[in-house]
């Protein structure tokens, strides 16, 4: 099936400029042996700091040894072993598979010998000659003449994980379940290191891109922050990645220009800051950095005041992509209240979320809310004996199931059952802590390690709103689209969300420039109709970014009035773009 009329320009490498720096970056372990080697002279302390998850032996063999140290320290033989630290943080760990509780409190520095700390800062005292000190932690043992920060990308480490190449920090788990892998690191090991991270932006010297086997990359610190400084100041896309899943489709295949020989593609994510990386170009080097950096660093440029004063430095918004077309339904499932996700797991706030449908086939339809008159425990009887394999939930005689259409924008707040059915493609849009998913029913199927799929009815038995009925869902939920103002080019639609949501999204429909303000927050957008677009600056305060067919980008809050405009093969043909930004 053609689901596009035109060629596919989806952008899979998106690259922010950075001009000014070009001999400030390094590729290659020659080249950055190089820098590193005129630099250290006269100096005696060289620290690798390392995000979990670096390829030690290769840095130690492609850039330590051949430095010619006298002596080398490897930070984390000073920390606790990795079953000390889970007797530490059993509590957060949980015996869940997949939920724990966040580790917000912990500082890395716990998790080190004070004993083994002083020891080696005693042979660093008592060396003549050249020391390194690299590992997880390395500055903690001495902040260096030269500090070099390693990092990589988040699905970077979650796919060594995968391949059992990687395990947990400090922990000798290689072959453990990808969840439960994945969950330290969610919960408690990405917690301290970003921490930690945060404290040495002002003092990095290099920042070390690590995220492709023996291709390093390496940029000096004032080049790294000029690059995240810029990011903030000007309109940007992230690395999308793509992942396939046992109900996954075909859409994506075609749309973004994908590898035919996979399966499927269920997910992508194209706008989630914490999952997704950047790609800063300088001169003939590209290097690839977490974009949760930019949060980090530029959070009042990038959020705006209003959305940093309630999220920190958390990014609040997620765009994905969610595939069915020729696949399966998603698990039906429920997002928790607020107070529930609070008192639970130690977040802030929940993942309400809305589907915004890209595209259908015929049969499309998305279950929503309860039926009304249904009795509740009969619902969750009949979960029960479904989880227990004794029956298949019938989900048609208790869920809402309603047919939908491209351009349909439904609504779904936390509490609320909720699954995108068969042949629908969804960019979801919602708020970001998107682990929080109790499945309820997953109709009988394993996922692709072929184990059981996680089902967690005893979360979410306890958070399902069961006045959501037919009646309430058809009147707050489905397609609550508000005409804010319309001319002979523009057409500019409130479309949702909910009340009990932070987000607002505005649809505009246009065949000429539309002229928006990001009005002091952070707006996120993408094109759901039409070939090509061009993001410019009134004032010309930013370089024009050029966006293609369902690609999301993100405006930063400081960029103020910003236009977009049907491009090349779309002038004078109707587009329409999808905005959320934070109430």
């Amino acid at each position: 099936m053609k689901h596009l009329n035109f060629k596919s320009q989806y952008d899979k490498y998106p690259e922010i400029i950075i001009k000014g720096f070009e001999h400030e970056a390094f590729q290659g372990y020659e080249s950055i042996v190089k820098e590193l080697s005129e630099k250290l002279k006269g100096k005696k302390v060289l620290t690798i700091d390392c995000y979990p998850g670096i390829r030690y032996e290769e840095i130690k063999f492609n850039l330590i040894d051949k430095l010619d140290p006298s002596l080398v320290i490897f930070s984390d033989e000073l920390a606790l072993t990795g079953e000390e630290i889970t007797k530490i943080i059993q509590r957060h760990l949980t015996d869940d598979r997949v939920f724990g509780v966040m580790a917000r409190h912990f500082n890395l520095k716990e998790f080190f010998v004070e004993e083994k700390l002083n020891h080696a800062r005693t042979q660093i005292d008592r060396c003549d000659g050249l020391v390194i000190v690299y590992g997880v932690g390395a500055s903690l043992v001495n902040a260096g003449d030269i500090l070099v920060y390693c990092d990589l990308a988040r699905w970077e480490i979650q796919l060594r994980y995968r391949s059992k190449e990687l395990g947990n920090w400090r922990c000798d788990n290689l072959k453990e379940d990808i969840l439960k892998k994945y969950k330290r690191g969610y919960f408690f090991e990405w917690r301290i290191a970003d921490k930690h991270k945060k404290n040495l932006y002002d003092r990095i010297d290099y920042l070390l891109d690590t995220n492709e086997k023996n291709n390093p990359k390496m940029i000096t610190g004032k080049a790294f922050l000029q690059g995240l400084k810029e990011t903030a100041h000007r309109p940007f896309r992230l690395v999308p990645y793509f992942d396939p899943g046992v109900w996954g489709g075909q859409w994506m295949k075609e749309v973004c220009d994908l590898p035919r020989d996979v399966e499927n593609y269920a997910w992508s994510f194209d706008g989630a800051p914490e999952e997704n990386s950047i790609y800063l170009r300088y001169g003939k080097v590209r290097v690839e950095v977490p974009s949760i950096n930019v949060v980090f660093r530029e959070p009042i440029a990038l959020l705006g005041h209003k959305v940093h004063a309630r999220y920190g430095t958390e990014y609040p918004i997620r765009f994905d992509f969610l595939d069915t077309m020729d696949g399966g339904n998603l698990s039906l499932q429920v997002h928790p209240l607020t107070e529930y996700i609070q008192e639970t797991f130690g977040m802030t706030y929940t993942q309400d979320e809305s589907y915004y449908i890209l595209d259908t086939k015929e049969d499309a339809s998305v279950y929503l809310g309860v039926k009304t008159g249904i009795n509740k425990d009969d619902v969750l009887h009949d979960l029960r004996r479904a989880q227990k394999g004794e029956i298949l939930f019938p989900a048609e005689k208790y869920i809402n199931k309603f047919p939908v259409k491209k351009h349909d924008h439904i609504s779904i707040p936390a509490g609320t059952i909720h699954c995108s059915g068969k042949n629908t493609m969804v960019l979801e849009i919602s708020s970001t802590p998107y682990i929080f998913t109790f499945k309820l029913w997953d109709w009988g199927r394993l996922g692709l390690d072929g184990l059981p799929r996680p089902v967690h009815l005893e979360h979410g038995e306890k958070v399902i709103d069961w006045s959501r009925n037919t009646e309430w869902v058809k009147t707050n939920l489905i397609n609550p689209i508000e005409v804010i103002s319309q001319d002979e080019h523009v057409l500019e639609e409130k479309t949702g969300l909910h009340i009990r949501e932070p987000l607002e999204t505005r649809r505009h429909w246009f065949t000429d420039k539309v002229y928006h303000h990001t009005n002091g927050t952070v707006n996120q957008l993408n094109l759901v109709e039409g070939e090509c677009v061009l993001v410019e600056s009134p004032t010309c305060a930013f370089e024009p970014l050029e966006i293609h067919y369902a690609e999301t980008f993100i405006i930063p809050a400081s960029v103020g009035e910003y236009t977009i405009r049907p491009y090349k093969n779309s002038v004078g043909k109707r587009c329409a773009t999808i905005k959320a930004f934070i109430r």
